[in-house]
């Protein structure tokens, strides 16, 4: 399989700290960051690369020359005049043959399982595949609006309107692309001028079902700025990078909801009632940036009672997501139980009044996150304000359960500090 990846830019913003020194060779704990990236591919199986590189280009050439040292092949495009970072595929496209290719940005420092990445692309028999995740800003950061299958809808920049409410959910800049989407181009676009791979490539597919999200909370982060770029050497010299790779088992800290996250107001069914406990997301923040996941686990019989319709539940956890967003802090997953075993409510849904697998206390939500994640369950927590939080995390075989006072103001974030 073909592997693109776009090496020829600037990096104006970090010029300071490495003047010229192309950006995808300033050295990151002693290696250049396309190197590792390159290292990170090749390990994975992935070993016919091509660079377009730009600025600089000798230099990345002379360093790499053909890949035979990591193991790899390399061929080059080299812009003599800026194409836009999308030109150059049109340019190579007899070069990438009749299968999906990735297309990567150099731009950002990833470590990224990109086997389970291809195997969603193909599961799902899209054109296009985005790799995105969650961050710490969504607020000013651009962000992808999918439905419940996946399906991108709308790509939001940071200038967009955007919803009230909306998923944590912000391209990365790694790309699954079938080279049909270049064919039916290629006649529309003027190649002539530089041309723009999100603007006149990838968003006009919004919309049309054929271009996915996968969401993934690996590691993929600019480093274009000083302080970034500082952050991402830390992160690589503590083995955060590395370890954020979903081929290596994950540590998790699920957590409860209602009266844990969010305050307990009983069944909640008006999103106008969803209001964070105090500390929550402090909370949540702390994980993030302890390298555990932060993971919900819910039950929702509003769900099987009727009250609630699946879009108005997804609303309500846009709307978590977005007041966590705010303050810096991101949930890797959500994980719901619709069920609810008890007949006899005016306007129930039958399909969901069964015996489940994944209503806590049995522990389907925490193993199903576990198989998506590679989650190691003993070594992970389980937090809630309830006994059957408790025992979901017992007969998951956490390593601990820990049940805290419901809707009591910082519990969660004590009980955060003392496991991190």
């Amino acid at each position: 399989m073909k592997v693109v990846i776009m090496a020829g830019g600037r990096g104006t913003r970090i010029a300071q700290l490495f003047p010229n020194i192309p950006k995808p060779l300033i050295p990151v704990d002693g290696m250049p960051i396309l190197e590792r990236e390159i290292r990170s591919l090749a390990d994975q199986g992935f070993k016919d690369l091509i660079l377009t590189v730009g600025y600089l280009a000798e230099k990345i050439q002379d360093y790499f020359g053909d890949g035979s040292r990591m193991g790899v092949h390399i061929e080059y495009f080299v812009e003599r005049t800026p194409l836009g970072n999308a030109g150059a595929l049109f340019r190579i496209r007899e070069q990438l043959g009749d299968e999906p290719f990735f297309l990567l940005n150099a731009d950002a420092a990833f470590d990224v399982d990109f086997k389970r990445m291809l195997a969603f692309h193909l599961q799902h028999g899209g054109l296009v595949t985005l790799f995105t995740h969650p961050n710490s800003h969504p607020y000013d950061s651009g962000l992808i609006i999918a439905d419940k299958d996946g399906h991108v809808e709308q790509w939001l920049s940071k200038e967009d309107v955007r919803p009230q409410w909306y998923d944590n959910r912000v391209n990365a800049g790694l790309h699954v692309i079938d080279p049909k989407v270049l064919d039916r181009l290629a006649d529309k676009i003027d190649l002539s001028n530089k041309v723009d791979l999100d603007r006149q490539v990838l968003k006009p597919l919004c919309g049309t079902r054929v271009m996915y999200c996968y969401d993934s909370p690996e590691y993929v982060k600019d480093m274009g700025t000083p302080k970034r770029f500082h952050q991402v050497e830390a992160d690589y010299k503590s083995g955060t990078v590395q370890a954020k790779n979903l081929y290596n088992k994950q540590r998790a800290i699920f957590l409860d909801r209602d009266g844990t996250i969010n305050t307990y107001v009983g069944f909640l069914r008006d999103i106008n009632d969803f209001e964070l406990i105090d500390g929550a997301a402090e909370a949540i923040k702390l994980i993030n940036e302890s390298g555990y996941l932060a993971i919900v686990v819910t039950n929702q019989p509003v769900i099987a009672r009727g009250e609630v319709s699946w879009d108005e539940l997804y609303e309500i956890h846009r709307k978590m997501q977005t007041l966590l967003g705010q303050e810096g802090a991101y949930l890797d997953g959500i994980y719901i139980c619709p069920h609810h075993p008890d007949k006899g409510f005016e306007g129930e849904r039958p399909e969901y009044k069964i015996v489940c697998d994944c209503r806590k206390p049995k522990p389907g939500l925490l193993l199903n996150a576990a198989k998506d994640f590679n989650i190691d369950l003993s070594q992970s927590y389980m937090i809630g304000d309830s006994d059957n939080d408790v025992e979901a995390g017992q007969n998951a075989e956490c390593k601990e359960s820990i049940k805290i006072e419901k809707n009591k103001a910082n519990a969660l974030l004590e009980s955060v500090k003392g496991l991190i």
